[in-house]
């Protein structure tokens, strides 16, 4: 029942729904409009859908069919971050489609956004812990270990993991 209440909370709020998805304590700070999740997708207690836009902007975090996402995981979005349909996230992950800069005399504050898009293939199991940053795409079936920090592009089936993550083979 409070599941059916979050989901109807959010869908008022403006967040895109294809069809039901079950929501578990989630958190979505801003930017509802800016949100689209499809019909079966879970997520657990603890997950939060950070997205920095404009009132106006497009979609910027898109969440695809039968997705489970585990407790804890943050999404961080100021540009576009996609997960295909069928994926598995483990608790506590980050992903990202942005960092700040490091530009020297300028303060922490005032550094600017660099922004690159990330894609989250179809059926692609993330492990507990794992980072995905800006501008990486994991390929569909691939599998990223739990605890790796990924920076790289992951092909399609393949298997990485470490920090930072590398190719460990073929799934």
């Amino acid at each position: 029942m409070r599941a059916r209440l979050r989901y109807l909370y959010y869908r008022l709020m403006g967040v895109r729904f294809s069809g039901y998805a079950n929501l578990g304590r989630i958190e979505v700070p801003r930017c509802h409009p800016q949100i689209e999740i499809a019909q079966t997708a879970s997520l657990d207690n603890g997950v939060v859908l950070l997205v920095t836009a404009g009132a106006q902007d497009p979609i910027r975090l898109s969440i695809g069919e039968g997705v489970y996402v585990n407790r804890g995981t943050m999404f961080d979005a100021s540009e576009w971050i996609e997960v295909g349909a069928g994926t598995m996230i483990g608790p506590y992950c980050y992903v990202t489609d942005h960092d700040h800069g490091t530009e020297p005399g300028a303060d922490v504050r005032g550094q600017p956004l660099a922004a690159k898009p990330v894609r989250i293939g179809k059926g692609v199991w993330i492990g507990a812990g794992a980072i995905v940053l800006k501008g990486v795409e994991i390929g569909d079936g691939a599998v990223v270990g739990a605890g790796s920090v990924v920076t790289h592009p992951v092909g399609p089936g393949e298997k990485w993991a470490g920090v930072p993550a590398r190719r460990l083979g073929m799934r």
